[in-house]
């Protein structure tokens, strides 16, 4: 059975200018990776180095009534904030997008005490990150358009370290470049309110993966994202999140994890094929009999952008999962039609 080590929480996964890869169960105090000595081969300024790093901020959300997934980041030439609600009693899904060009969306470092927010007359999105309180915030705020009705939602997670164990990870690209990653799954209290219709997150049955990114990523950024959250046949709450990127050593360290009543399962890495397409059934395993998933798309929506400097394809798809997963205490926890959502993403910038 796969195992990796969990070091010892420590104040940022850089030292003496050098990233260090690794897997932590908490989060670190800073994360700054303008702080690494020399990320590449020859000497930039900080301003050209600070436009290498892509960031941002991830949010996913389910309940028996509602799923929202949401995304602020600012991958420097441009920032983007995008969320999707489905409606699971109407079959209704419902997609928010804002892009911003320029560079003037600055992400928190600290998780203790942080906030970031886009906003604009008919468009406000917030996230306040407040570990030092046990809790993460997300607000929205967007007007009715002609196609579809005004969306407000509050949403707290409860990221006690009692109540969870959450996922830092640091992975190397280069020995001079790396990424950061910290996960975590909660449960969620809140409110939202779609047009006339207002509905109340009940924590009990509402879950929460919270996701916090920052990289030295390559020129040309490739990733596939998959991740799920239910309630298992004992009604334990669960939720996994697992990556194929562009990090080297995966098999020492990479960002996949499984959560069961708030304890942290690291997961080895997958390889994750889609032999139909993209839109067609994703078949996601591991070597180590711990991952066997299959995640069927069901309502999908794409876009991307083709400038001189910038080329991007972004697919983001809500869908089905099926297979097992197992939990560090060898648990196989069975997953049977579970909705969860699945990215995949090419950006060149």
């Amino acid at each position: 059975m796969y195992t990796r080590e969990i070091l010892a929480p420590r104040g940022s996964p850089i030292e003496y200018g050098v990233p260090l890869p690794g897997t932590w169960n908490k989060a670190f105090t800073r994360v700054d990776l303008l702080e690494i000595n020399k990320p590449y081969p020859v000497p930039l300024p900080r301003w050209l180095k600070d436009y290498r790093i892509k960031e941002w901020e991830s949010f996913s959300i389910q309940d028996d009534h509602f799923l929202l997934e949401a995304l602020l980041g600012n991958l420097k030439l441009y920032q983007i904030a995008f969320i999707f609600l489905f409606d699971k009693e109407s079959g209704e899904k419902y997609v928010y997008r804002k892009l911003i060009p320029g560079n003037s969306l600055k992400m928190p470092n600290k998780l203790a005490h942080g906030s970031v927010e886009c906003r604009s007359p008919h468009f406000f999105f917030r996230v306040h990150t407040w570990l030092n309180a046990d809790t993460i915030k997300l607000d929205l705020d967007i007007a009715a358009t002609k196609k579809q009705p005004a969306l407000t939602a509050h949403f707290a997670f409860n990221i006690g370290s009692r109540d969870v164990t959450p996922l830092a990870v640091s992975l190397n690209f280069t020995d001079n470049r790396n990424m950061y990653a910290f996960k975590s799954l909660t449960s969620v209290r809140g409110d939202i309110e779609l047009g006339e219709k207002h509905h109340s997150l009940n924590p009990a049955r509402c879950s929460g993966l919270f996701r916090d990114y920052k990289g030295f990523y390559p020129y040309r950024m490739l990733g596939v994202f998959c991740g799920g959250m239910g309630f298992d046949g004992e009604d334990k709450r669960y939720g996994f999140h697992i990556v194929e990127n562009q990090a080297r050593d995966n098999r020492k360290n990479n960002e996949n994890a499984l959560w069961v009543d708030g304890r942290l399962t690291p997961l080895p890495p997958v390889k994750i094929t889609m032999p139909n397409g993209q839109e067609s059934d994703w078949v996601i395993q591991d070597l180590d009999g711990m991952i066997d998933l299959v995640f069927t798309p069901h309502e999908f929506t794409k876009y991307g952008s083709n400038l001189l400097a910038v080329n991007s394809d972004f697919f983001f798809a809500m869908g089905y999962y099926n297979g097992m997963v197992v939990s560090a205490k060898e648990d196989q926890i069975q997953v049977k039609n579970q909705l969860g959502i699945g990215e995949k993403l090419y950006i060149r910038v």
